[in-house]
């Protein structure tokens, strides 16, 4: 197996078994951030999340669409120091609608029952991230993944 086609492994593991992640955004020269529940495509090209329009995030991702999330492996153990290690999903983000917002929304309930009557709600949007790169940092790794490679 070829080191990117490792990278992309590891990328892949990491996304499909986290739930939470953390959303920078940007807005009148302040970065912003909030903790999210996402879902990933299998092509990894892009990570979704839901999000009320009543939001602080949802207002700066309409004026700035560059957004950056951050996962990671953390167990929140003294092993983490030597082991874990953490993603930045650098992209676009933008409102999902139609076909394209059914879509990603089974993908998303599959990993996130829990959250349908959120997504459901009349004031809530299915938000697309396109990534362009991934970037892996950690004590034993460093690595910037294209997404289109």
């Amino acid at each position: 197996m070829s080191k990117l086609a490792e990278y992309r492994e590891l990328i892949k593991q990491l996304l499909m078994s986290q739930h939470l992640a953390v959303l920078a955004t940007y807005y009148n020269g302040q970065p912003y951030s909030n903790l999210v529940a996402f879902a990933v495509t299998r092509d990894l090209k892009h990570i979704f999340f839901v999000t009320s329009k009543n939001t602080h995030k949802y207002d700066n991702i309409r004026e700035n669409k560059k957004v950056a999330m951050l996962i990671d492996s953390r167990k929140n153990e003294t092993s983490d120091f030597v082991n874990a290690f953490a993603l930045t999903a650098i992209g676009i983000a933008q409102e999902t609608i139609g076909a394209e917002r059914n879509r990603l929304a089974r993908i998303y309930l599959a990993k996130h029952p829990y959250l349908a009557e959120f997504l459901n709600m009349s004031d809530s949007a299915l938000i697309r991230i396109t990534v362009s790169d991934y970037i892996i940092a950690g004590f034993n790794k460093s690595q910037r993944v294209r997404i289109g490679e």
